[in-house]
């Protein structure tokens, strides 16, 4: 009796383990490749699969993106800088039968391949290319590593560049050609300033010459603006054409008087001797009263 309960328990302890080796769940995102006796015979899941115990076997394989960080890369630029460079790449399994068959290591293969290829693309271009284009550079990386891992069954759906390590004598450099820029800037930016103004200027003037009287409001402009503020000193713009009026009638005031002189003082003025001048009628008179006595 006790060898029938033994024979029972061996009965169900190879039941279950027919089972648990026979039964497999799987996940939405696994899928099962199935091996029968060493060949490849179908792609199963997700849910629930039965094997065969010792006659197939079933290898999982997660369809989820995979985020995979490339290790520090030392990169030599075009123009001869050496720099680090890490970065980071997004992928997933698409075709789990290739990526499974064609590949010992799925993982490891895209590592070393996103590493080599980091280093491949960033050599061809310059230190700035690498600081301001990180887009196209990431954009050309994940191109390439599509391209070479479709064979695999894995598509690259994306590659990001993390940091770009530089050397304490580089970043200086750097620091110093940007603050160059900035400087040049700003003078291209003051030059346009006063270019700008000139022309403004140019046009004030011409409206202002054309109507004179503009040009006095103006000047009680000034004055009213220099009048608000807290100043003993007050400097009033003389124009130049005042100045020229009042050059032009100290002249005519000058002349005047040599006018009126008469022709003897402008014939003295000139060395010519002046005709005698007749007696006056009284004098006349007079000597010939002393003749007649």
């Amino acid at each position: 009796m006790i060898f029938d309960y033994i024979a029972y328990l061996v009965l169900a302890l190879l039941i279950v383990g027919f089972l648990a080796a026979a039964i497999r769940i799987l996940r939405e995102y696994e899928r099962g490749i199935v091996f029968t006796l060493g060949r490849f015979t179908g792609v199963k899941g997700p849910g629930l699969i039965i094997l065969i115990p010792f006659v197939q076997q079933m290898v999982r394989v997660d369809l989820r993106v995979i985020v995979q960080d490339v290790p520090p890369q030392d990169v030599i630029s075009r123009d001869n800088v050496s720099v680090k460079v890490n970065a980071v790449i997004y992928f997933r399994i698409v075709d789990p039968e290739r990526a499974i068959i064609k590949v010992e290591n799925y993982m490891a293969a895209t590592s070393q391949l996103a590493q080599t290829t980091l280093r491949s693309v960033l050599g061809k271009h310059e230190l700035d290319e690498m600081l301001a284009e990180r887009d196209r550079l990431n954009a050309d990386i994940q191109q390439i590593l599509d391209q070479q891992t479709d064979a695999w069954g894995i598509k690259v759906a994306n590659v990001e560049i993390k940091h770009i390590d530089l050397n304490e004598n580089m970043i200086r450099a750097i620091a110093k050609q940007a603050e160059a820029e900035r400087l040049r800037r700003a003078k291209v930016i003051n030059a346009e300033g006063e270019q700008q103004a000139a022309e403004k200027l140019v046009e004030a003037g011409r409206l202002l010459a054309a109507e004179p009287q503009a040009m006095q409001l103006r000047y009680f402009a000034a004055l009213h603006d220099i009048a608000s503020e807290r100043s003993s000193t007050i400097v009033f713009p003389l124009p130049t054409d005042l100045l020229a009026h009042l050059n032009g009638a100290s002249e005519r005031q000058v002349i005047g008087p040599r006018d009126a002189s008469g022709p003897q003082e402008r014939s003295r003025e000139a060395g010519v001797p002046s005709a005698p001048e007749p007696p006056a009628q009284g004098g006349r008179d007079a000597a010939e009263t002393a003749a007649v006595q």
